[in-house]
């Protein structure tokens, strides 16, 4: 889901633990038709830092027809304000998402809500 890249002035551990906050940041957006957040639903598939404070996100949605991908915008631009200074979304298709890629506590959110998975 990550990837570590040599930037400049970053360790190895401090460039992990930007990609940890980015991640940690992103919970905070929530899919609006599922009620859950995109990291733990497996929609954030990589993140790549480009530099101390920028960052290109590799995401997908549930499927390539949602309309969301402008509300998911604006609130990954809320989420990330205090976090970075620029971001970018990479909005990517393949491999398309399913129900695997959703995280154990993904899953308990959505059995809380009731869906069976």
């Amino acid at each position: 889901m990550t990837e570590n890249t040599a930037i400049p002035d970053l360790t190895d551990e401090e460039v992990k633990q930007r990609i940890e906050d980015i991640l940690e940041a992103m919970r905070d957006v929530v899919d609006p038709e599922l009620g859950i957040n995109v990291v733990d639903l497996g929609l954030v598939y990589e993140v790549i830092l480009d530099g101390p404070d920028k960052a290109t996100l590799d995401m997908t949605l549930t499927s390539a027809a949602c309309p969301l991908t402008d509300v998911i915008a604006e609130q990954t631009a809320d989420a990330l304000k205090d976090t970075l200074e620029d971001f970018s979304i990479n909005w990517v298709w393949m491999p398309p998402w399913g129900p695997e890629k959703i995280t154990d506590e993904g899953r308990e959110q959505l059995r809380v809500l009731g869906f069976n998975i």
